[in-house]
């Protein structure tokens, strides 16, 4: 097999279309599918089943598109590195973030990004933390964006922000006579709702009411919700309280229609993190991406 052949079947994989494949190569419809015809030989297996609505990938195409992602990706790396590379648009940088940095934090850095290296061109993926580590440990993914450390792989962790955490509830009176009250004192008295599992806002949610003393067996779990707009209007509605970032809760605050409390001594500060694989070769863009965010928030 070859790249070449590798290339139509990504393509073809994406696409989920012959014709649209061979446009984007510049190549005709009966080449492409000549090389997918030609792996397929090669390695004794059906990769794209065909049906009226188009194609689709078998299991072992499912298998072999993420190697074949892989390997397209390396060999881009390298003509990067090496100035090989014959795109006049500069490379394609792919960016995994969890909810908080994605909707709050990238989107003015990627702005000032893009104002400093208009030549390159961003792809995000938003994700929960876990996701994030394993794009980037599965090198789908060239930077990302956690907020919390996940000690998996060789991953990197470069804290540039310090977020907060806090015990949101209803405006209602009820609420607004425990202003001041330690979180600790009432929160196994009220149902909780939760993010969900590999949030990092969730993992740093228990690893501090954790430290509060607060039991988490004993915790009235309402609802898990991935949706934090959801979360918050079910909050507003009485549903339950919830501990999410004060950024995502900033206008709701701001406005009254949901209360904050602090969480322990601390006040529920947490960091957020730009996350690498060390040991892996990046693209130029990722290290100019890279210094973008110390510029932008020099404390890191």
């Amino acid at each position: 097999m070859n790249l070449k052949q590798l290339e139509a079947f990504v393509r073809v994989s994406e696409t989920k279309n012959f014709s649209t494949a061979a446009k984007q190569l510049y190549l005709t419809q009966p080449t492409v599918s000549a090389h997918i015809a030609s792996l397929e030989r090669e390695l004794n297996t059906c990769l794209l089943v065909r049906n009226t609505k188009g194609v689709a990938l078998s299991e072992s195409g499912k298998e072999l598109y993420a190697y074949a992602e892989q390997m397209l990706e390396l060999e881009q790396k390298i003509r990067e590195r090496f100035g090989l590379s014959g795109r006049q648009s500069g490379s394609v940088l792919r960016i995994a973030a969890s909810t908080i940095p994605s909707q709050y934090l990238l989107p003015d850095i990627m702005a000032k990004f893009r104002r400093e290296y208009p030549e390159e061109q961003l792809k995000l993926f938003e994700t929960d933390s876990g996701g994030v580590v394993e794009m980037i440990l599965a090198h789908r993914a060239d930077v990302g964006f956690t907020g919390t450390v996940l000690e998996r792989g060789n991953c990197t962790y470069l804290p540039f922000y310090q977020d907060e955490l806090v015990a949101l509830a209803p405006s209602t009176e009820k609420f607004r006579q425990r202003r001041g009250t330690d979180v600790a004192s009432w929160i196994l008295e009220e149902p909780v709702i939760l993010r969900e599992e590999g949030s990092g806002t969730r993992k740093e949610a228990l690893r501090l009411l954790g430290q509060m003393g607060i039991d988490m067996t004993a915790l009235d779990v309402a609802a898990v919700m991935e949706n934090q707009e959801t979360i918050k209007r079910s909050v507003a509605s009485g549903m339950g309280i919830s501990i999410l970032s004060r950024l995502a809760a900033r206008e709701e605050i701001d406005s009254g229609k949901l209360l904050a409390f602090p969480l322990g001594e601390t006040g529920g500060k947490r960091n957020i993190n730009l996350v690498y694989d060390a040991g892996y070769p990046s693209l130029p863009a990722a290290d100019k991406f890279i210094k973008t965010v110390k510029q932008m928030y020099r404390r890191l």
